[in-house]
């Protein structure tokens, strides 16, 4: 019997705010970008660091966590699963989006306490 399954594991730093929508249902969805970079030596021996940016989409409780706990810079390791979806903008044209949906979210930058 074949087993296949759909799990990311993400750790990096987000790029921006979480920015919340509150849908009439009363669910909430919290989006955010992250970053992820990789570094390493190319022919010539130089050292070469690349990004991926990844949009991760967060429902429900977590999301409200999220909102409330998380901010520019911070980072984060993201457990979830891969979805691609379309839509069709304003205009008519079709537009596709992978993202990241976040089951799990951990926080790995510590806060600084002020006084």
């Amino acid at each position: 019997m074949s087993v296949s399954t759909n799990f990311v594991q993400l750790i990096g730093h987000l790029g921006a705010a979480p920015e919340s929508t509150q849908f009439e249902s009363g669910k909430q969805r919290v989006t955010f970008s992250m970053a992820t970079s990789e570094s390493y030596r190319d022919a010539n021996g130089e050292n070469v660091e690349t990004t991926d940016w990844h949009r991760i989409v967060a429902w429900g409780p977590l999301a409200g966590y999220l909102e409330k706990n998380l901010r520019k810079g911070t980072k984060v390791l993201v457990q979830g699963k891969i979805r691609h979806r379309n839509y069709q903008d304003k205009e008519g044209v079709t537009k596709y989006v992978t993202e990241v949906v976040a089951k799990d979210v951990l926080k790995l930058t510590k806060e600084e306490v002020t006084a």
